[in-house]
């Protein structure tokens, strides 16, 4: 099992990440989802997650737009993984877990911190919720 500790990377990064090791059979876990940042202008990410959420409120069938950090970062997952909907990718899916803190199971394990270099705006996933 590979632990990731999502504070402080890019979600996009992290999301691929995840991906290419859940499809090569690996289970994975992804820590401190809500630390997880987000590049762009705030206002154009604001304004799309709002407008997502209101069209799931009105619609009586959906799509739903969750709010809390670690179902956000985990829709981003689902949306790199291959045909999320059958065979590989859903089982690829079924083995990436999210978490907005750190589970006791995994206190004192060897955690995966990519430390990458950042620049530019980026902003943390729990802004948008």
């Amino acid at each position: 099992m590979k632990i990731i500790d999502g504070k402080g990377e890019v979600m996009g990064r992290l999301a691929s990440y995840a991906v290419k090791e859940a499809l090569k059979g690996e289970e994975i876990a992804i820590l401190n989802c809500d630390q997880v940042l987000i590049s762009g202008n705030f206002k154009m990410i604001e304004a799309d997650f709002l407008q997502k959420r209101q069209r799931g409120l009105y619609a009586q069938k959906g799509p739903y737009h969750h709010k809390t950090s670690e179902k956000i970062v985990k829709r981003a997952i689902r949306g790199m993984v291959p045909d999320h909907r059958e065979g590989r990718g859903r089982e690829a899916f079924k083995r990436i877990k999210c978490y907005n803190k750190v589970p006791k199971e995994f206190e004192g394990k060897d955690i995966i911190k990519f430390g990458s270099d950042k620049k530019g705006k980026y902003f943390k996933v729990k802004e948008f919720t």
